[in-house]
C-alpha cells in the first residue's frame, strides 16, 4: 500500500497549500534532493545579511505573542506563555476551530484578549498581517515549521518553532538566510536543554569537572506506536514521515544538550560529518496489523521504509564523537542517553550516574541515587536554583517547558542573545536529512553544511545563566 492511496485529511490539505508541498506526502523524498545536496556547498551570505550567532534584538517591554497550532503541544505552550510577566497574548491560530477557541479561552482566563484565527488554511497568514506580533510560536506538523517561521520573520516577528526546525537542507538554509536578512531570531524550541540534569551537566562541564571532552551519547528512544491509532491528530502526519523516510528523524532532544556541552557551533568546535544506519522496519507494520483502532485498509497496510532503530555517529571538527539514536517503535523504556565523557570522568543519564576520578569512589563504579544527588547539590545550575521549584509547579515535561519559555521572554525583554541561536537549531535538525542520505548510500559519510559560514569560530559559548 502506498501513502498516495491514503484518504485525504485536513492536515494533508493544509500541507498542499504551503509552498513546495503541492503533491503532499505522496511525493515526499526518501533522501535529500539534488538541490539539497548542492546547498552543502555552503553558499555565500546574501547581500545585506547579518550573522546572528550572538544577536541581541532591541528590548521589548511587552512581548506581543501569537501562536500557530494549539493541539496537545501548542496548547501547553499557550497556557504557560499567557502566565509569564511581560507577555501580551494577541492571537491564537489553528486549523480546527474548536482547538483554537479552547486555547483562546485558557489564555483569556489569564487576563489576555487574543484574537482567534481558524477554519481556513491561510488564517495564520491573516493573523500575522492583522495582529503584528513580536514573537510567533509554532507547534504544527513538521513540514509547516520552515514556511511558517519564514513568513513570521518576514512579517517582522521573531520565530520560535517546535522540533525539528525543518527537515530538508534547503529549508534549513532558507531559515538561516531569512533570519540574517530580516534581523529576527529564529529559535528551535528544544526544551530538553532546560532539564535539570542537562543544566547540571552543562554547569559541571563548564567548570572543567570531567576534563577535556571526548565523546557524547544522545538519543530519543520512546515507544510511540500508539500515536498511529489517532488519525485526527499526531498520527495523521507523523505516521507518513515514518513510512516514507528512512533515517534519524527526531534527533534534537538528545543531541541538543550534548552539542551545547561540547560548544559545537560556538567557538570551540563544530559539526564535521555523519554516518548513519537503520535497522529493518518491522514494528510499525506489525502494530498496524494488530491495532483494532486502525480499521482503514490504507492505513492498516501502509508500507514502512523507516527502520525501527536509527543509529548515527557524528565526528566533530576536533575529532570528538557523538552517538545519536532514534527509536519510537520498539518496546523498551524511555531514554535520551544524555552521556558526556571527558578525560577525567563521565556524566550520564537514564538512570542518572556519575564517575569522576578523585570525586567518586572509583572509575569502575557509578555514583547513583543519594551519592549522585550529593554531587549534584554542589553543581546545581543557577537557573534551577532560581526557578526550579516554580518550573516544577508550572509543569511541562517536569518544568523544562516552562524554563524554556521563561528564558525566551526574559531574553526578548532584556535585549539579550537567546540561549539557542538559529544555527544550532539548523545543525541539530540537519541530522535528519543527512542521515537519510547516509542510510541510502549504505552508511557513506555526509558532511554537515556550515550554516554559520565560518563564523562559529567567533561565536561565544553559552554561558551559565545566573
Amino acid at each position: 500500500m502506498n501513502p498516495s492511496d491514503l484518504p485525504t485529511n485536513p492536515r494533508r490539505s493544509f500541507i498542499k497549500t504551503i509552498g513546495g508541498f503541492a503533491a503532499g506526502f505522496a511525493a515526499l523524498p526518501a533522501i535529500t534532493s539534488a538541490q539539497d545536496a548542492a546547498k552543502n556547498a555552503d553558499p555565500s551570505r546574501r547581500t545585506g545579511g547579518k550573522y546572528m550567532g550572538g544577536f541581541a534584538a532591541p528590548k521589548l517591554d511587552k512581548v506581543k505573542v501569537a501562536i500557530i497550532g494549539v493541539g496537545s503541544r501548542g496548547s501547553g505552550h499557550a497556557g504557560q506563555l499567557a502566565g509569564l510577566e511581560g507577555v501580551e497574548f494577541v492571537a491564537v491560530s489553528d486549523l480546527h476551530e474548536d482547538r483554537a477557541k479552547r486555547a483562546a479561552d485558557a489564555v483569556t482566563a489569564k487576563g489576555h484578549q487574543p484574537k482567534v484565527y481558524s477554519g481556513d488554511e491561510n488564517s495564520w497568514q491573516k493573523m500575522l498581517e492583522e495582529t503584528k506580533p513580536d514573537a510567533v510560536f509554532i507547534a504544527t506538523p513538521w513540514e509547516l515549521h520552515a514556511p511558517m517561521c519564514i513568513a513570521a520573520m518576514k512579517a517582522g516577528a521573531h520565530a520560535f518553532s517546535e522540533v525539528p526546525i525543518a527537515y530538508t537542507i534547503q529549508d534549513l538554509w532558507d531559515l538561516v538566510d531569512t533570519s540574517e536578512a530580516t534581523g529576527r531570531h529564529c529559535m528551535m524550541l528544544e526544551n530538553v536543554n532546560y532539564g535539570r540534569e542537562e543544566l547540571l551537566y552543562l554547569n559541571m562541564v563548564r567548570q572543567g569537572v570531567i576534563g577535556e571532552l571526548l565523546h557524547g551519547e544522545a538519543a530519543y528512544i520512546h515507544d510511540l506506536r500508539g500515536q498511529m491509532d489517532n488519525q485526527s491528530t499526531t498520527g495523521s502526519w507523523r505516521t507518513l514521515h515514518y513510512a516514507n523516510r528512512n533515517g534519524n528523524l527526531y534527533p534534537t532532544h538528545g543531541l541538543g544538550p550534548v552539542a551545547q556541552y561540547m560548544n559545537l557551533g560556538r567557538g570551540e568546535d563544530n559539526f564535521g560529518r555523519l554516518v548513519s544506519f537503520s535497522s529493518p522496519a518491522k514494528g510499525r507494520a506489525q502494530h498496524a496489523q494488530k491495532s483494532d483502532k486502525l480499521t482503514d485498509p490504507a492505513w492498516k497496510n501502509l508500507e514502512f521504509k523507516g527502520g525501527d532503530m536509527s543509529t548515527s555517529i557524528i565526528k566533530s571538527t576536533l575529532g570528538r564523537t557523538i552517538l545519536v539514536q532514534w527509536d519510537e517503535t520498539s518496546p523498551r523504556p524511555y531514554s535520551r542517553l544524555n552521556l558526556i565523557q571527558g578525560t577525567k570522568g563521565t556524566l550520564a543519564g537514564f538512570p542518572n550516574r556519575i564517575a569522576i576520578e578523585g570525586v567518586t569512589k572509583s572509575s569502575h563504579e557509578w555514583a547513583e541515587g543519594a551519592a549522585w544527588e550529593e554531587i549534584a547539590a554542589k553543581y546545581e545550575h543557577p537557573l534551577i536554583k532560581r526557578l526550579g521549584a516554580l518550573a516544577k509547579e508550572e509543569g511541562g515535561h517536569g518544568g523544562m517547558d516552562y524554563l524554556m519559555l521563561f528564558r525566551v521572554i526574559e531574553c526578548l525583554r532584556n535585549g539579550e542573545p537567546l540561549d539557542q541561536n538559529v544555527y544550532e537549531g539548523c545543525f541539530w535538525s540537519a541530522v535528519g536529512p543527512l542521515s537519510e542520505k547516509s542510510v541510502a548510500e549504505d552508511g557513506a559519510p555526509q558532511p554537515f553544511p556550515d550554516f554559520t559560514r565560518g563564523n562559529w569560530k567567533s561565536t561565544q559559548a553559552l554561558g551559565i545563566i545566573a
